[in-house]
């Protein structure tokens, strides 16, 4: 993978999904689960009971996997609920990620200036890189 340059990094999505295929929860909130359902024309209670399962540490809901451990919504390389896809999702990995995801995350660095806006619409801080929050 390349190296990142200095100063405020973005890290822009390539669609590789890889992240999607990962072990472990993608946590929904209530709100994305009347986002979710709506967009793909089911009622609440019914994507509930089809495509979430309680999350491991018991405080929410989670989408369900496959067997394979990728994600339900997957399908043909890309994700069919991209348009309202869950923060956690979104936010991976400018605001959240683990060590080692550069070994299987194929985003590229993009500089950006302070005060300029991330693709995802949140603008870059003044000073070491954090967020201001504006635009999330």
């Amino acid at each position: 993978m390349s190296t990142p340059p200095k100063g405020h990094v973005y890290w822009q999505c390539q669609r590789c999904t890889n992240c999607c295929r990962w072990v472990g929860d993608v946590k929904v909130s209530a709100a994305e689960v009347t986002a979710i359902a709506g967009f793909l024309g089911m009622e609440e209670q019914a994507f509930v009971d089809g495509y979430t399962r309680l999350r491991a540490d018991r405080l929410g809901l989670s989408i369900i996997d496959r067997e394979d451990h990728s994600c339900i919504f997957l399908e043909g390389g890309g994700c069919v609920i991209n348009a309202v896809k869950p923060q956690q999702c979104r936010d991976f990995p400018n605001k959240w990620n683990f060590p080692g995801w550069r070994q299987v995350c194929e985003a590229v660095p993009v500089m950006v200036s302070s005060g300029e806006r991330y693709a995802d619409g949140h603008r870059v801080g003044g000073t070491g890189g954090e967020e201001t929050g504006e635009g999330d």
